[in-house]
């Protein structure tokens, strides 16, 4: 199948790259002409397992192709899937002008029957929408074009993206019409041959899945920080409570890690998108209301502990932070606790040193410049630099390479044996062992 995409970012860029790993023609369309030529050259704008490989591989065997000329990519195709962001609004709505704009811009070139599909989330009537723009360039043209519009909301994991796609475990698909069910199940065979994963429903109920799936996970992840912080009223320990509960098939272990907080580009965006639906409904959302604002509490609790630990003033201590980005497997710093962190210490006068396997470099593009200014943001070249002469290490981002440290070396390079542990990952016994003092998450 001919498939143009728009949008090169985090989904459309790994859609494309999935797409045609199983033999459609994928033709990638963006505006910024330096993302397409650096594709073009193997060079790729966020980091994600396995995808560079894909994209490089199947460039070269023309599966998979980039432009900036959506005209031209429409001469060849009538599959569209629209790819870009829609970053939340100060109110907190989802903002669909680049949706809107890439709806009017499909208008203005499609010839024949053709299928749009809504890759990007948005909120419930978005595809109402799309069609009005679709159908007011078809007018100006003064042509009468059958089309339909589609949700097929992504389900992937930064980190696991790759593996999602290509073995999901369900594609959620909402059509309004018979042809465009028949193109889609036909889009999708291949990564359904082992059972059917293809779950249709109408356009409006896909739009909501995936708003309720991400406010879902986040409810849950809230549930169990606030469990937490009750376990560390009562000096309980958190992780057992969690074993306890996560044996319950009704429940399970999937996101009741208790942690400094959820961020990136999905969960704290999609749960604002919905508060703000339901007020537009004048249904005030009570339960989600909650999780944000628990979300936003769970990330001052690092810094609460340290200032408890240390004093408000923070000045001649030097910390030293493990891992950077939202989440481990990925760049993205967006809505990231360590970013409420390192602001916190800087404002109470600390030094920080940090090191994060993978996204230094994002992290540089995206913090602001003043926080790296007389070295009081300093990024090492790896995590046993950082913790050099450090009052205490400060683990944020959960990576494979922080799970099991060298602690006997750690206490010799550390100014005192201190250690944060923001996501629970160390045994509090065997740190004891070490001469560590440990601070976690509900198990002080």
């Amino acid at each position: 199948m001919n498939i143009t995409i728009i949008g090169t970012g985090y989904v459309g860029l790994v859609t494309g790259a999935c797409f045609s790993e199983m033999g459609s023609t994928v033709t990638c369309v963006d505006v910024d002409e330096t993302k397409i030529s650096n594709l073009k050259n193997g060079i790729l704008p966020i980091y994600e397992p396995g995808l560079e490989n894909l994209v490089i591989q199947n460039y070269k065997e023309n599966h998979l192709t980039f432009t900036t000329n959506l005209g031209k990519a429409a001469e060849d195709s009538n599959l569209f899937f629209i790819a870009v962001g829609t970053p939340p609004g100060e109110d907190g709505s989802a903002d669909l002008q680049y949706v809107l704009e890439v709806a009017k811009e499909i208008g203005q070139h499609i010839n024949e029957y053709s299928v749009i599909v809504n890759k990007s989330t948005v909120p419930v009537g978005t595809a109402d929408k799309v069609k009005k723009a679709i159908q007011i360039q078809l007018d100006n043209r003064g042509l009468t074009i059958e089309f339909d519009v589609v949700s097929n909301p992504e389900f992937l994991k930064e980190g696991a993206a790759v593996n999602d796609f290509l073995k999901p475990d369900r594609i959620v698909v909402g059509v309004n019409s018979d042809r465009a069910a028949k193109i889609m199940k036909r889009l999708y065979a291949p990564f359904s041959r082992n059972k059917d994963k293809l779950i249709l429903m109408n356009v409006r109920d896909a739009e909501m899945t995936k708003y309720a799936a991400n406010s879902m996970l986040a409810t849950k992840i809230s549930f169990m920080n606030e469990i937490s912080n009750i376990c560390e009223g009562l000096g309980v320990d958190v992780e057992n409570v969690r074993k306890g509960i996560g044996s319950d098939s009704r429940i399970g272990y999937s996101f009741i890690y208790p942690g400094c907080g959820y961020g990136g580009s999905c969960f704290p965006k999609d749960v604002k998108a919905l508060i703000r639906t339901s007020r537009d409904l004048g249904i005030e959302p009570e339960l989600l209301n909650s999780v944000e604002k628990r979300n936003t509490f769970q990330k001052l609790v690092l810094p609460t502990k340290i200032k408890k630990r240390f004093g408000e003033d923070l000045s001649h201590k030097t910390f030293c932070v493990w891992g950077l980005s939202f989440k481990p497997g990925t760049d993205d710093m967006r809505d990231a606790s360590s970013i409420v962190l390192i602001d916190e210490l800087l404002k109470a006068g600390a030094r920080i040193n940090a090191y994060d396997p993978i996204a230094m470099d994002q992290a540089k593009k995206e913090l602001p410049g003043e926080w790296f200014k007389d070295n009081k943001l300093q990024f090492s070249g790896n995590q046993y630099t950082a913790i050099e002469k450090a009052d205490a290490l400060i683990l944020v981002t959960e990576w494979k390479a922080f799970r099991q440290p060298d602690f006997k070396q750690m206490s010799n390079k550390m100014n005192k044996k201190i250690i944060f542990d923001g996501r629970n990952q160390y045994d509090p016994e065997e740190l004891t062992e070490y001469g560590f003092e440990y601070h976690g998450i509900g198990r002080e």
